[in-house]
């Protein structure tokens, strides 16, 4: 049976274009150029997926995206708009939408959202020896890891700790082959999450290709490399939300939204052979032969911190979740100030990140009583994701940052070049 798709937009050209397209493309294509006649056709016959623009006579896309899941709640829609905004985006994620697209759009990219939205797509992002990928279990020796998606699109919106700026992510579903992909809502430009893009590290991890950046990745790139995702796109403007400071949230998503095996080529194994050791002052780097895959992180502030250490044994999911998943971003009150000085931190308030002040924490209580040392290996592990392999190793740090993290994922894929 061929596949249906009903185009709701009340621009006549843009209903041609798409008509013509389409059945170019072997779909059968039905029309509305309004909410009301939307649903007529609806209730006469259900199509295989729905386009769906936001600005509509009489019935708004949002409000129509309501009506539509309420008859089928299993229906793809993709919501074509011509002002974009990650607000809207998310909402319309959070009703069920499969794909959230701003005019104008390429064709390619619609046809690349459709076969998506059908659970037809193979991607064209990193590809899988370039994704985020699950992490080696204690006593596994398979060489290689299964390809790994959500099972459905989920959403969380909040402040970038950075830019300051209202911002959100959209996790969509993405077909074998695809990699771990951020992708800007309101182009068609794409960065993927290997280490070949990584651009900035200073006081978070940037990736960024071609004029598209994508800020402070680490947090939800550890928590899709424990949970084993391998195939994603990660919708975004700018940077990803601060959330709480911790990755929690990254955690609640991706148990919400499941995850699948996926066919095709498995992702090999990175074998630790031999030491390999990175030391700068006082910070050393070492990542050497382990039977599984551990973080053994020393932590040395000044006072009131001082030095704590946390060793990581990765068993699974719900170890990342239980130990390091809940360990805040944190700082200094004077650093805050510095940083925001300069541009940075912008985005710093009392509810996501702990805040030290002379004789200790001044905003709540902690998680753990070693959060601070908990928290740099929750920062370790997004940004060894960029390796694009699972990794069979144990990773010996102190006092080291995500320039050092990024530098060795760097000298390891050398050493295997």
């Amino acid at each position: 049976m061929p596949t249906k798709i009903l185009v709701v937009d009340d621009e006549e050209k843009i209903r041609q274009t798409l008509r013509g397209v389409l059945s170019d493309e072997g779909y059968v294509v039905s029309e509305a150029g309004d909410g009301r006649r939307a649903l007529d056709s609806l209730r006469a016959e259900r199509p295989d997926l729905v386009i769906l623009d936001v600005w509509l006579p009489e019935i708004d896309g949002i409000s129509l995206l309501e009506e539509v899941k309420r008859i089928y709640a299993d229906l793809p829609v993709i919501i074509i708009c011509g002002h974009a905004n990650i607000e809207a985006a998310v909402r319309a994620t959070r009703l069920g939408a499969a794909d959230f697209i701003e005019k104008p759009f390429s064709l390619d990219a619609l046809l690349a959202s459709i076969a998506r939205a059908l659970g037809r797509g193979d991607g064209d992002g990193a590809g899988p020896a370039e994704s985020a990928v699950p992490l080696a279990r204690e006593g596994e020796k398979s060489t290689v890891r299964p390809q790994r998606t959500i099972g459905k699109s989920v959403v969380a919106s909040g402040q970038g700790l950075h830019t300051g700026v209202r911002t959100g992510v959209i996790l969509h579903p993405a077909g074998a082959g695809t990699g771990i992909v951020f992708q800007s809502l309101s182009t068609e430009k794409s960065v993927p999450a290997h280490i070949d893009f990584a651009d900035s590290t200073g006081y978070a991890t940037t990736l960024f290709r071609g004029g598209f950046g994508a800020k402070t990745v680490e947090h939800l790139l550890a928590t899709l490399n424990a949970y084993g995702i391998t195939n994603l796109i990660v919708k975004m403007e700018g940077e990803v939300p601060a959330l709480d400071g911790s990755a929690l949230e990254f955690c609640r998503m991706l148990d919400e939204a499941g995850s699948q095996e996926q066919a095709g080529a498995g992702i090999p194994v990175y074998e630790v052979e031999r030491r390999f050791e990175v030391k700068e002052a006082d910070s050393t780097l070492v990542v050497e032969p382990y039977d599984g895959f551990a973080i053994d992180y020393t932590l040395d502030y000044p006072a009131p911190v001082g030095e704590q250490r946390y060793v990581f044994e990765y068993s699974g999911p719900e170890s990342f979740r239980d130990q390091i998943a809940p360990a805040r971003t944190f700082g200094f009150v004077h650093e805050f100030t510095q940083l925001t000085s300069v541009g940075l931190a912008a985005g710093g308030r009392l509810d996501n990140c702990v805040l030290i002040g002379d004789d200790g924490v001044v905003n709540g209580e902690l998680r753990f009583a070693d959060e601070f040392v908990r928290h740099k290996i929750l920062d370790v592990m997004g940004d060894f994701a960029l390796l694009g392999r699972p990794i069979r190793g144990r990773i010996v740090a102190r006092a080291t940052g995500h320039r050092h993290n990024v530098g060795m994922v760097r000298t390891l894929l050398a050493a295997a070049a």
